[in-house]
């Protein structure tokens, strides 16, 4: 035992001394390249929104954006030094990653990013500080506050005052893009001195959406993409953004396309950008499933919000004769004493919507399964599994032709396993899904 606590605690220290260096390594590397920094936090869509704003400013600057999901203070500094891939425990990958910071510092790279648009996320109080400590904001974008994380925040006023350091911290010539729509952001705008500039939904943002509709044919997700007009100060444009199916990523490039104007980018040039912003693996991506089904992947991650507006979108969705739809999903982590009450109100949501069939994945989403039966959906449409595999082929069995499939659950639930299962394609599972990295694939 304590050989253990001895390997544990020199493992602990190591891992503290390479923050450490990390840190000095990714100052240092801003303090000479001076990249403007756009950062980015809220409890969902930040991954969404670091894309789309990294596709409008890169069609006019070099840009570089957050790696993957890496947000926190390993992968923010490997984003400003510029490595893609983690070493993990590798030492010699580590010396790697600290050798190419030295290097960055010690001799001009003229090819260092002019704007770089990073992901900051947070788990627990105090890390958005870490990372704007490290990385100063020229622009912060708050895109939404909600129960996300509360296991370690115990309460939305905790998460809000650790998500709102995004805009506290910058300068009098920074710029504030916050959510419009969300009133948890808005609660929280007097906190910056910089320039705010809104988007959202409703009548008063700045940057405004209007007349959304989704285009579908029956000639699968190739077909499928959402239709908008972005109205700012008097002028408007359409946008398409083809492969796209929720409202859910409207806020993103909304986000986007303020930030481009923050740059000078106009609306004009950020739609055509944005023509080049593909769905992201597991974010409400359409895919096409086996019998001729169609399979809305959004595994990525989950919690209360986020499940909600999926199912709104799964019970949006036109169906052929005889088809139904399907509603595939797993627990939602990190909610603390919020786990059964959260998992309750989604299974209420389910037969509010009508959905067809439940299956859930793990031990809390039992209690989604419960609640959608007490609340009227028949006990012979919903079914209950312990692992994401063990619901993928019993929903193989299931599926017939046109039927429509939300799969979406917490990164721990793997739901991603159950869209293998079902897919017109699983070779293609590498280019589609989520997690398919080796690291992943063995767990």
């Amino acid at each position: 035992m304590l050989v253990y606590q001895g390997i544990n605690n020199n493992y602990n220290m190591l891992q503290t001394f390479l923050f450490y260096l990390l840190r000095k390594l990714a100052s240092g590397i801003i303090k000479k390249y001076h990249p403007d920094v756009i950062g980015i936090t809220g409890s969902i869509g930040k991954t969404s929104t670091k894309e789309a704003i990294a596709c409008v400013l890169k069609s006019k600057f070099p840009t570089r954006a957050s790696y993957k999901n890496y947000n926190n203070e390993i992968g923010v500094p490997l984003t400003i030094i510029g490595v893609k891939q983690s070493p993990r425990r590798s030492i010699i990958g580590w010396l790697a990653v600290l050798g190419k910071g030295i290097s960055l510092i010690c001799i001009r790279d003229k090819e260092y990013p002019q704007m770089l648009v990073l992901e900051m996320g947070a788990d627990k109080l105090g890390d958005i500080q870490y990372l704007t400590s490290m990385a100063p904001c020229n622009v912060g974008v708050l895109t939404y506050i909600s129960h996300a994380h509360t296991e370690f925040f115990k309460t939305i006023k905790k998460i809000a005052q650790e998500k709102r350091i995004i805009i506290s911290h910058l300068q009098r010539d920074g710029f504030a893009i916050l959510n419009f729509d969300n009133a948890l952001v808005m609660e929280n705008a007097n906190v910056t001195k910089a320039e705010i500039i809104t988007y959202g939904f409703k009548s008063g943002a700045d940057y405004q959406v209007s007349d959304l509709k989704m285009m579908a044919t029956d000639q699968g997700v190739k077909e499928m993409g959402l239709n908008f007009k972005v109205n700012y100060r008097g002028n408007s444009v359409p946008i398409f953004l083809p492969g796209s199916i929720s409202k859910s990523v409207v806020p993103s490039v909304l986000a986007a396309i303020a930030v481009g104007g923050v740059y000078g980018i106009n609306l004009v040039e950020a739609a055509q950008a944005l023509k080049e912003l593909a769905p992201l693996p597991g974010h409400m991506r359409p895919i096409d499933g086996i019998k001729h089904t169609l399979l809305i992947d959004d595994t990525y991650n989950s919690s209360p919000d986020p499940a909600r507006v999926a199912l709104e979108v799964l019970a949006s969705m036109s169906l052929g004769d005889g088809a139904i739809r399907y509603a595939v999903l797993g627990d939602m982590l990190e909610l603390g004493s919020e786990t059964l009450a959260a998992h309750r109100a989604v299974g209420f949501k389910v037969a509010e919507l009508g959905i067809d069939y439940l299956i859930t994945v793990g031990e809390a989403s039992k209690g989604t399964a419960a609640a959608a039966i007490e609340a009227g959906i028949d006990e012979n449409r919903v079914a209950s599994f312990d692992l994401a595999p063990e619901a993928g082929k019993f929903l193989q069995d299931k599926m017939k032709r046109g039927d429509i499939v939300l799969i979406k659950g917490s990164q721990g639930s793997r739901m991603e396993k159950v869209v293998k299962e079902v897919m017109a394609e699983p070779e293609k599972a590498k280019e589609l899904l989520v997690r398919q990295e080796e690291f992943w694939l063995q767990k």
